[in-house]
Parts: C-alpha cells; structure tokens; sequence
C-alpha cells in the first residue's frame, strides 16, 4: 500500500489533470489495494476522472470492484455510465445482472447498447427476457445488440 500512497493521494488533488493521472497509474499498478481508492474516485466531481477510474477499475480485473461499479450506473454523465458498463462486461461477475438489465430503459441510446453488450458476456439466463424487451426499442443499434445478447446466452 505504502507504493500507492502519493498515487492515492493525488487522488484528492485540486487538479483535475492530476486525479486523472493518479487514476490512470492505479488501474496500472495491478495492486489490489488501488480497488478502494478508485470505487471512491467513480464520485469525483470531475467526469474524466470518473471515466478513467471506471475504465482502471477494469484494468484491475478484481470483484472487489463490482459494488461500486454497479452503484455508479446510476451517475448524471452517459459517458460515465457507458464506462462503469464496459467495467462490469469485462469483470464478468452475475452481481451485476439485474442492474445491468436496468440499464436496458437508460435514456442514452450508448448506455442501452452497452447493457446488451454486457449482459451477453454475463452469461446468466435472467437477463433473456429483459433482452427480449430491449427487441422492441425504437433504436436499431439497441435492437441488434439485444438480439446479439440473446444469441449468445441461447448458446449456453
């Protein structure tokens, strides 16, 4: 822990550019120790940083993550969102199933296509019928990553 103390640290910086580094090298540092600090900067005031503490917590490939992660799907920024889904996708944990098919209603179409998208690598029959509505949605690009997301779970 003590090697991820300034990182940690700078975490708090006044400077977005800053947080944003200190971000970027904890999700490098493939240290357990980073999780907690980065679920605490996907609150920072700045999206960027929220964005890229996401994307690291991704990078860090740890479970310990995904509470966090899917207590942010709810954040005001769609890119934000669309992040913490690509987190949860690659994290892989059936935690997130059931507020990951929340986010099938999100009102950006990016976030909508990415619950599909992740709700096809979760891997867990409960997401079929939720998908099943997203079939419905007026956006094609939501429609086809649905129909995609059921193909792959009928497969298993």
């Amino acid at each position: 822990m003590n090697d991820l103390a300034p990182l940690i640290a700078a975490l708090k910086d006044a400077t977005v550019k800053k947080r944003l580094a200190a971000a970027q090298a904890l999700g490098r540092s493939k240290n357990p120790s980073a999780v907690h600090p980065l679920v605490q900067a996907l609150l920072d005031p700045h999206k960027k940083v929220r964005v890229e503490a996401a994307q690291s917590l991704a990078r860090l490939d740890d479970a310990a993550a995904v509470p966090g992660l899917i207590a942010t799907l709810n954040d005001r920024e769609p890119e934000v969102r669309a992040a913490v889904l690509a987190a949860l996708g690659r994290l892989k944990d059936r935690r997130a199933v059931e507020p990951v098919c929340g986010c099938l209603n999100d009102r950006e179409e990016m976030c909508r296509i990415g619950a599909a998208e992740v709700l096809g690598k979760l891997g867990d029959a409960r997401a079929i019928e939720p998908l099943r509505q997203a079939l419905h949605d007026p956006f094609s690009g939501v429609r086809e990553a649905a129909d995609a997301a059921i193909k792959k779970l009928s497969k298993k």
